[in-house]
């Protein structure tokens, strides 16, 4: 059976990475691109009909779903409104800017959730897989200091229209918002689950005119004595390398932030773990395979699932609300908060 999937958002993760990703996929037709924006919708009009809007689209009964690569002030109503009328939905993180804002999502009926897959499209990485291996396997040994530090989004001149969007997405909350939702859902499938505890937090503005706080961090707890420190950062002129390691008493990983190429040090040696093609084209294709899987039927349960988005953002949002609090405080940080989310981003151990 082929899947009839419209994409709704043609910024730029939406041309870049899931409009080649549906172009890729042989058992995909596209049915439909949409965007509000005329020159957006110029740009992708060869590869499928374009429409202004998402309601004109829904009105032919022959779309099976529906991938929304829009910004999370509107994603958690589209979901409502795909799902409504029978489709699936194949959302990207975060799938609202606030607990608050995805209320509607938690109130979808369980057969409307069972149609929704969250983007978090780095799940899917095969270096995600083997690295858990090694860290069930004992390879690192126990417990493990985790270090993300995830800096992205670099203030270019030469990009202006980039730079803005950036700062508009600041203005909906802190870097930890958006990155977090991948970073945290990593490390619950990674450590054996969501934290138990954030323990504290900070944040600064490295330009006083910006919107919000552009650099944040905190210092998580997890399951079997980890500690994670995460740090986010947006708009500076330079970036530091963004990477994540895993340290243990018998070994150390480190992972590339951008290429998910894998170096393990141990006693025995250096092992280097490199995986073909890049990383977002692997990822994607992985991520709509399972999404098409859904659809046809094949598979039964959508994986991430909306618990999974959801417990991501709800984290993120707590981070974020830590974080501030440290910064009112004049550096100081904020007491331990311990982690009860609804959604639990892979606390069910779930393979991807």
């Amino acid at each position: 059976m082929t899947a009839a999937l419209a994409l709704a958002g043609l910024g730029d993760i939406g041309l870049h990475a899931h409009l080649p990703a549906l172009l890729r996929n042989p058992a995909v037709r596209v049915a439909g691109l949409v965007d509000p924006d005329p020159d957006r919708r110029a740009l992708a009009a060869a590869n499928g009909p374009a429409y202004a809007d998402l309601a004109a689209l829904l009105d032919d009964r022959t779309v099976h779903g529906v991938v929304l690569a829009t910004p999370p002030w509107v994603t958690s109503e589209l979901i409502a409104t795909v799902t409504g009328t029978g489709r699936f939905v194949l959302a990207e993180k975060p799938v609202a800017t606030s607990t608050r804002a995805a209320s509607v999502l938690r109130d979808l009926p369980p057969a409307h959730r069972r149609r929704v897959q969250v983007g978090l499209t780095y799940r899917h990485d095969p270096a995600l897989e083997l690295l858990r291996e090694w860290i069930a396997d004992g390879v690192l040994g126990e417990p493990l200091l985790v270090r993300a530090h995830i800096h992205d989004e670099r203030r270019d001149a030469a990009l202006p229209e980039h730079t803005r969007r950036i700062e508009t997405t600041l203005a909906h909350g802190m870097p930890v918002l958006h990155e977090g939702a991948h970073v945290f859902d990593w490390l619950a499938f990674l450590l054996g689950g969501p934290p138990l505890s954030v323990e504290d937090g900070w944040s600064l503005r490295t330009r006083r005119d910006l919107a919000a706080p552009n650099q944040c961090g905190a210092r998580l707890r997890y399951p079997r004595g980890a500690v994670a420190l995460v740090e986010f950062g947006w708009l500076t002129g330079a970036l530091p390398r963004c990477e994540l390691s895993f340290l243990g008493d018998r070994g150390h990983v480190l992972l590339d932030g951008r290429t998910f190429a894998m170096e393990l040090h141990t006693a025995d040696g250096v092992e280097r773990v490199d995986f073909e093609p890049d990383r977002a084209t692997r990822c994607f294709d992985r991520q709509l395979t399972r999404f098409v899987e859904l659809v046809t039927g094949v598979r039964e349960a959508p994986e991430p699932d909306l618990d999974d988005g959801l417990g991501a953002l709800e984290l993120s949002e707590r981070v974020a609300g830590i974080a501030e609090e440290g910064a009112r405080g004049e550096g100081t940080v904020s007491p331990a908060r311990k982690y009860t989310g609804a959604g639990r981003p892979g606390a069910r151990g779930r393979t991807p």
